[in-house]
């Protein structure tokens, strides 16, 4: 994780989330994912999801803020949050596992996407974006792009290839035009729910 803020080529600067981040940080993935297809799946009461998600996008937070890589742009507009997958495992996985079934205990279709999602996830070293956010005024404008672009390029430099689920069509396209590419079958979830795309980018794509 960078401790200053670095400029992109072609956008803002970019930084590691710091602690006075954090409640700004949950508010903004909040905002970005509660009408996500994969959010609405999971907690399709509206009032239910407006009380849990935050706390859910908050434990991936808190897990990427610990263990992984956690950078926000100096305009606080765009967030991104990946882990390390070292040695077939994930830095800091079953701390995350154990957050994540406190989240809204009973909740089968949580339980369900962590179990298929991880059922799926590559055993080959790589970074795992498990969420990148841009305030919801602000998409479209390549914010979240610049962002990403940061990310790769340091996977570039290191050789490591780069995972993620695609959670929408919209999402999918947007990352087949940074490199990724689907790999192997859609994850269907279940009671009636939508399909992540897994996504695969080798270095330098």
């Amino acid at each position: 994780m960078e401790s200053d803020a670095v400029r992109t080529r072609t956008g803002p600067a970019v930084r590691a989330v710091g602690e006075a981040d954090l409640g700004a940080a949950r508010a903004l993935l909040h905002a970005a994912f509660r009408t996500d297809p994969v959010s609405r799946w999971i907690f399709p009461e509206e009032e239910r999801r407006e009380e849990r998600h935050p706390e859910l996008f908050g434990t991936f937070l808190a897990g990427a803020h610990a263990h992984g890589t956690a950078e926000v742009t100096d305009d606080g507009e765009a967030l991104a949050l990946w882990f390390d997958v070292r040695g077939g495992a994930q830095r800091g996985g079953d701390e995350l596992a154990d957050a994540l079934g406190r989240v809204d205990p009973g909740n089968a279709r949580l339980a369900a996407m962590g179990e298929l999602t991880e059922a799926g996830h590559p055993h080959e070293d790589h970074a795992y974006l498990q969420a990148i956010a841009v305030t919801p005024d602000r998409q479209g404008l390549g914010i979240g792009s610049a962002l990403l672009r940061h990310r790769l390029a340091a996977c570039d430099r290191q050789g490591l290839p780069a995972y993620l689920e695609a959670s929408s069509p919209r999402s999918r396209a947007l990352y087949e035009r940074h490199g990724f590419a689907v790999r192997g079958a859609g994850i269907q979830l279940p009671f009636d729910g939508p399909v992540m795309w897994p996504m695969w980018r080798e270095p330098g794509r």
